[in-house]
C-alpha cells in the first residue's frame, strides 16, 4: 500500500551517486532504474526502497502524483 509519507519522501529523495547524483529519484530514467534492478538490485536500506518505489510508481503511470509534492 501507498503511505503518504513514502510518497513525500520519493518526491525530495535525490540519488546519491553516479550520473544521476543530485537528481530526485522520480526523474531518474526509467530504463536505469530497469538497469539496477537487472544488474544486481537497488541498493540496501532506504535508498534501494526508494529507487524501487520509483520504479513501481513510474511503470505504473503514477509518477505524475509526486511531483506536487515536491518542497522546492
Amino acid at each position: 500500500m501507498l503511505e503518504k509519507e513514502h510518497l513525500v519522501k520519493l518526491a525530495n529523495y535525490t540519488m546519491p551517486f553516479g550520473k544521476y547524483q543530485g537528481r530526485p529519484l522520480i526523474d531518474l530514467p526509467e530504463e536505469y532504474l530497469i538497469w539496477f534492478a537487472n544488474k544486481g538490485g537497488f541498493p540496501e536500506g532506504e535508498l534501494g526502497k526508494m529507487m524501487n518505489l520509483a520504479l513501481n510508481l513510474k511503470t505504473e503511470g503514477l509518477e505524475p502524483l509526486i511531483r506536487p509534492l515536491r518542497n522546492n
